[in-house]
């Protein structure tokens, strides 16, 4: 048996439009039947953040980090006018009149196709994040050497 084509996405970015386009390019290449992996760093990792998380971040820069960068599916701003979190609220309303699914149904499906997530420990220890501040989805905790493992027979790879 052939081993399946892989696809594999840095997601870098913490917006809800680019995590949206993320995810839709990660569920239409699971639906064709590819072994896909979503690396998620930096700012990506708000994008499988639990909504309520209480940081317990060491020291100060990490605390005030967390407190100002929340994370969570249902925070995310978006790249162009966000005007103050009311940009947000507007497409989430465009996108629920259109039936598309939020990030967080996104994720939802995703996984369910058998997409892999990864958090990036390194980016986990600079922010002071721990393996519970994150969706139960999360598949695995790397750093970039898995990251590559899995980019470098990829067919298609991705930076969002």
């Amino acid at each position: 048996m052939a081993e399946k084509e892989k696809a594999t996405i840095i997601m870098f970015s913490g917006e809800l439009d680019k995590a949206m386009a993320a995810l839709n390019v990660a569920i239409g290449a699971a639906s064709m039947d590819m072994d896909v992996t979503m690396f998620f760093t930096f700012w990506g990792l708000n994008v499988i953040k639990k909504d309520k998380v209480d940081s317990k971040s060491k020291g100060i820069l990490k605390k005030m980090l967390n407190v100002m960068n929340r994370g969570g599916s249902r925070r995310l701003p978006l790249t162009n006018f966000n005007m103050a979190g009311i940009g947000p609220w507007m497409m989430k309303k465009l996108m629920k009149d259109a039936r598309f699914p939020s990030v967080a149904e996104s994720l939802a499906l995703a996984h369910e196709m058998g997409v892999k997530f990864a958090a990036c420990t390194t980016s986990m220890g600079i922010m002071g994040l721990k393996k519970e501040a994150f969706i139960d989805e999360v598949d695995v905790y790397c750093g970039v050497a898995s990251y590559l493992l899995e980019a470098k027979d990829s067919k298609v790879n991705l930076f969002i």
